[in-house]
C-alpha cells in the first residue's frame, strides 16, 4: 500500500519533467525525424493542404470545414518546427505562412478574413515551393 501511494505522489513530479523536456524542444508538428530535409517537409504538407482548397483565384469559394481548418493547422506546426532551417531568402515567406496560418487553423475567424489569409498564404506557400525547388 505504501508503495502505491508513493507512485501516486511521484506521477505528477515525474510528469512535469517530462513535460519540460518536451517543450523546450520546439516540437510543433508530429510523425518525421527533426533530420528531415526543412524544404521536403513544408513543401509536402503545404501540398497536402492544397488537396483541399479550392483552385487558385477561386479563393471565396472556399468552404472553410474543419478538415481544411486542421490541415492548415498542420502547414502551420510544420512550418514553425521547419521554417527556420529553410533558406534565408525564404524568411519573408515562412513569416508570411506562420502569420496566415495563425488566423486559418481556427474555426472562429470571420469568413471574410479567412478568404484574406487564404490568398495571403498561397502568394506565400508557393514562394516557398518555389524557392525549395
Amino acid at each position: 500500500m505504501k508503495r502505491l501511494a508513493t507512485v501516486a505522489l511521484m506521477l505528477p513530479v515525474l510528469l512535469v519533467g517530462c513535460q519540460g523536456n518536451a517543450s523546450s524542444a520546439g516540437k510543433y508538428s508530429t510523425g518525421g525525424d527533426p533530420t528531415d530535409s526543412p524544404c521536403a517537409r513544408v513543401v509536402s504538407a503545404i501540398g497536402y493542404a492544397g488537396l483541399m482548397l479550392e483552385p487558385k483565384g477561386q479563393e471565396e469559394r472556399q468552404y472553410f470545414e474543419d478538415a481544411v481548418i486542421g490541415r492548415l493547422a498542420e502547414v502551420r506546426g510544420i512550418t514553425l518546427e521547419f521554417g527556420p532551417r529553410l533558406p534565408g531568402s525564404l524568411h519573408g515567406a515562412v513569416e508570411a505562412v506562420k502569420t496566415a496560418t495563425a488566423g486559418l487553423s481556427r474555426n472562429d475567424v470571420p469568413r471574410e478574413r479567412q478568404v484574406k489569409l487564404l490568398k495571403q498564404y498561397r502568394v506565400a506557400a508557393d514562394e516557398i515551393v518555389a524557392g525549395c525547388a
